[in-house]
């Protein structure tokens, strides 16, 4: 009696169903009962199919320990409407289906739910900006590539870094990327991460892409609080203020009388009651419509908790803004509400756990059609919600780093020649022609002798250069082009034109040493008497 592991894929609620169905019809004891006088061979009561129905439930991997016997009778219901049981007089197509003596047995046949056939979803090739195309009515052929005009200063920055050959290089033309395309880039690389994880060959069948909002992905990465909860634009989309009030008051029980709020006996249940109230009457669940088939198949991964955490993640992040705030919330009360001890019981019924569970699965998760495990499903994820909602309810830093990696990747790509990054930009479009061997050949001699030539010209009259670093240039130049350097100053004579001794000036002779310089000594008069 155990259920077959449905892993992530297409129709897995289907999956389940009919996994369900063929272990019930033929693993369900049936024996002889007695009924009003008459007897009945190969039925079962209506509790003893909840019993079973329980336990192989709770069992299942795909359903979790936290089934409830309620749970189990309204699965038996939707049993006894679709006709997989039958009572013991033929009777079926209600949900008239209650826990107790009331004998039911199994029709000849049981229909199986088939799979269902939905229009396949068209692929949209997301165009990126391509650094080798063109841009439209252009031509690779014969575009003229914009000369680099280049002074001494940029030329000794260049020669600074490498002096030798220039590999070959191919000139690639660079768009800008815009806004759309950003958005872009984060829809499909995120959807590409949560095909990936799921195993899938393509996420047609679990969700149609073309309805992912990529402005939602990137409000629900980069819009948060200091606590990681998003913060919404529109604060006309924002929790009622009474709600979240109340919500306050439950998650930080038993500080509930910092909020000067009203007490009596019982009023934590009236503001539970509040709560669920307003969850209870919302028009879409949480998790939305459209993206019920992407949950219910991450479901088929909580045996590898780390793999479900990551994918429940990427798949919260394609909810719109104010749903995933909301969620944020409200599993945060349900789990300190869950961990407070000294909160009174909210219901006699059930345990505060339990009580959660059953409260707000439906308003986190349904599908718009109905499907008939939507409530078990439902719980099994909210269970999984609760016990790691702050894991996944984060933003993804492996997913937030490889995007933002890859657009700053795109956005820096560029072609350079080393040092025209410190002083000049080529305008784009710049390409490269193919031309022949001769043709190189020929261009390489004679076709860059005039620019070097120029900025020879350019060091030798640059008047703002020292003697000094003037000659050390040259002297690199002549060491990187002997050839032009040779043409410009054929003779030694030449180029010591460029720099002339200057004549060195006599020392002047000390004019008062030259003043009487034939003076003969003269004798002093002697003043003795």
């Amino acid at each position: 009696m155990e259920h077959r592991i449905v892993g992530p894929g297409p129709y897995r609620a289907t999956k389940l169903w009919n996994e369900t169905v063929e272990l019930f019809r033929t693993k369900m004891p049936l024996r002889k009962h007695r009924c009003r006088f008459k007897s009945y061979e190969r039925c079962f009561t209506a509790a003893e199919a909840v019993d079973w129905l329980h336990e192989l439930l709770r069992r299942s991997q795909n359903f979790g320990p936290e089934v409830t016997r309620k749970q189990t009778v309204q699965l038996l219901k939707k049993f006894l409407k679709n006709h997989v049981i039958e009572d013991i007089k033929g009777k079926w197509g209600q949900e008239d289906f209650e826990d107790n003596r009331h004998l039911y047995r199994f029709p000849p046949s049981s229909p199986l739910r088939p799979y269902p056939k939905r229009p396949p979803y068209q692929k949209d090739v997301i165009k990126f900006p391509e650094w080798n195309d063109p841009p439209p009515g252009t031509s690779q052929e014969n575009i003229p590539v914009r000369p680099v005009v280049m002074n001494s200063e940029m030329w000794y920055k260049r020669h600074s870094i490498a002096i030798g050959e220039v590999p070959a290089c191919r000139l690639v033309h660079r768009r800008q990327l815009t806004e759309a395309n950003v958005e872009e880039i984060w829809k499909t690389m995120t959807l590409s991460y949560l095909q990936k994880i799921l195993g899938l060959d393509s996420l047609e069948e679990v969700l149609d892409v073309k309805l992912v909002n990529s402005k939602f992905i990137i409000h629900n990465v980069y819009s948060v609080s200091k606590q990681g909860v998003v913060i919404l634009d529109d604060k006309s989309k924002e929790l009622p203020h009474w709600v979240l009030s109340a919500m306050k008051c439950l998650a930080n029980w038993p500080n509930c009388s910092d909020l000067k709020q009203p007490m009596y006996l019982g009023f934590e249940k009236d503001v539970f009651k509040t709560i669920a109230d307003y969850y209870g009457h919302l028009k879409e669940p949480l998790l939305t419509f459209q993206l019920f088939d992407a949950f219910v198949s991450v479901l088929g991964l909580l045996q590898k908790e780390e793999m479900a955490i990551e994918a429940f993640q990427i798949c919260c992040l394609l909810l719109p803004p104010e749903n995933r705030r909301k969620l944020q919330l409200l599993m945060r009360m349900m789990a300190r509400i869950c961990l407070n001890k000294e909160m009174p019981p909210l219901c006699d019924g059930f345990g505060t756990r339990t009580l959660m569970v059953q409260t707000f699965s439906h308003c986190i998760l349904c599908s718009k059609d109905e499907v008939d495990l939507d409530d078990l499903l439902a719980a099994r994820l909210v269970t999984f919600l609760m016990d790691n909602y702050q894991e996944i309810l984060k933003v993804p830093l492996a997913l937030q780093t490889s995007i933002e990696e890859r657009v700053a990747h795109l956005r820096r790509v560029q072609i350079k020649y080393p040092g025209a990054d410190m002083d000049i930009t080529l305008s784009a479009p710049s390409f490269c022609r193919q031309i022949s061997p001769e043709e190189f050949e020929y261009q390489r001699a004679y076709g860059s002798q005039e620019p070097l030539a120029a900025l020879l010209e350019e060091v030798i009259t640059d008047a703002k250069l020292s003697s000094k670093e003037k000659k050390k240039k040259l002297k690199q130049f002549q060491k990187s082009y002997p050839e032009v350097y040779q043409e410009r100053f054929p003779t030694p004579e030449s180029e010591a034109l460029l720099f002339p001794e200057k004549p060195k000036a006599k020392p002047q002779l000390l004019m008062w040493a030259l003043k009487n310089p034939f003076q003969p000594f003269q004798r002093t008069r002697s003043f003795r008497m």
